[in-house]
């Protein structure tokens, strides 16, 4: 067995910093559903990656946070396709997850995933009044053009968009966030998202039930966001999308969302060992 550390989605600039952390663990077949849970906490990071079965072409993987399994973590899953390149595999490998299966381009210091079938749903009225008190937003923060949804994906969870100037001073309540969570089986961050421009955009992830308070990185959002642009008919297709993220916890990260006319959207991001 093998226990690696690396960062995901990492800026362009070489900053040391940049990405987020995700453990992965290699050949990991010893390993109970406590010991995996054990391991993810003593690591720290907001997920961990554990590897059965690993072939050139295939894998099984689980992924726990410090505090339980989750179904999917796509930068932990960038990070698992960096480190198979290196011992040989790809340059494609199917990634079977309690997500499904997801098809993962490796290369020795970048991956491309293919994300889950997603589908968008509206969000209620009652349900985004909770969720909006939990952020410590209020209506007039959202931005109108693009409507808060439901993204049920990999990680099912809600998405909100802001006007200008609103993600600096985001300060959610956490245990209002968990417990709505929890309550709702929302495995996934919870996105709050700023346009940019067409193809830019900035997001913050609070991720409570994930034991931090903030994501840096979240490619299964990203996933997510991707499919929400194209079911609203919100840019031109094809379409690629770059997603900043992490800068507010001191770990700024680089998303690129690759987005077809139809079929799944594709995850893009560069790792290193950290």
């Amino acid at each position: 067995m093998e226990i690696l550390t690396y960062r995901a989605f990492t800026t362009p600039d070489s900053n040391p910093h940049s990405g987020n952390l995700a453990g992965v663990v290699l050949d990991a077949e010893t390993l109970s559903w406590e010991d995996m849970l054990s391991i993810a906490a003593d690591l720290g990071h907001s997920e961990t990656a554990f590897l059965t079965e690993i072939t050139s072409t295939s894998a099984r993987v689980r992924y726990f946070t410090p505090l339980d399994e989750i179904p999917f973590c796509g930068h932990a899953t960038i990070a698992s396709g960096v480190a198979l390149s290196h011992r040989g595999a790809g340059p494609i490998v199917a990634f079977s997850t309690n997500a499904g299966e997801v098809l993962v381009e490796v290369e020795p210091d970048s991956a491309t995933l293919t994300a889950v079938d997603t589908v968008i749903a509206p969000l209620s009225d009652e349900l985004l009044d909770l969720l909006l008190a939990a952020l410590r937003l209020s209506r007039d923060d959202l931005d109108p053009a693009l409507p808060p949804a439901f993204v049920r994906g990999a990680n099912p969870h809600p998405i909100v968009f802001v006007g200008p100037g609103v993600l600096a001073s985001l300060d959610h309540d956490h245990e209002a966030v968990l417990e709505l969570q929890i309550r709702n089986n929302w495995n996934g961050t919870v996105p709050v998202v700023h346009r940019g421009s067409p193809e830019r955009f900035v997001s913050r992830n609070p991720f409570p039930r994930g034991g931090i308070r903030e994501d840096s990185a979240t490619g299964s959002a990203a996933a997510g966001l991707g499919a929400y642009l194209r079911a609203g008919g919100q840019l031109e297709l094809p379409a690629v999308i770059n997603i900043e993220q992490g800068a507010e916890t001191g770990r700024p990260s680089l998303l690129a969302v690759e987005i077809p006319f139809e079929g799944r959207i594709r995850v893009t991001g560069t790792a290193s060992a950290a």
